[in-house]
């Protein structure tokens, strides 16, 4: 059997269980302060779109950020966000598609940061469509809440873990 040639990823997720996060989506300003986005218990989502992504990928990935068995139940059980039922944070982070090039990073593998943000727009609407159609988090009332693209942002997170799992598209 001859070898099949490895493809390069096309999206990375990072997906971390919490217990808490809160995520600055705004920079305080002379006129305003700063705004920020919190969930409680669930999982925090931190995407990059590298060359080759689309839609297909987008799908697949939200399909599985929301239905990996990855968060801790009261019974140490593991479930998905979807079952727990749990909030979601996404976090948009180019930087997941860096490579070390001497001592120096290089994203020259990240989709143009137009095509990233559709892309990551696309991904929030599938993750809020995807717990607004489900009976128990709809009961729960699990919110989704997402970072904006391209800007940097501030984190904070209290976890049970760490229990942070990367995944290539």
């Amino acid at each position: 059997m001859a070898n099949q040639p490895i493809s390069e990823p096309k999206a990375r997720l990072v997906i971390q269980q919490c217990l808490s996060a809160k995520l600055q989506v705004k920079p305080a300003s002379d006129d305003e302060e700063a705004a920020f986005v919190e969930i409680n218990r669930g999982i925090i989502l931190y995407i990059c779109f590298l060359k080759g992504a689309d839609k297909e990928i987008v799908e697949k990935m939200v399909k599985f950020a929301l239905n990996i068995r990855l968060s801790e139940s009261s019974s140490s059980k593991r479930v998905s966000v979807i079952d727990l039922p749990g909030d979601v944070l996404i976090v948009p982070q180019a930087t997941l598609g860096g490579k070390a090039k001497g001592k120096m990073m290089q994203y020259h593998s990240n989709v143009a940061k137009e095509t990233g943000g559709e892309l990551y727009r696309m991904f929030v609407e599938l993750c809020v469509s995807g717990l607004a159609s489900n009976e128990r988090t709809l009961e729960a009332g699990c919110k989704v809440h997402s970072g904006t693209y391209g800007n940097r942002q501030v984190l904070s997170v209290d976890t049970n873990g760490p229990y942070t799992h990367i995944t290539d598209f």
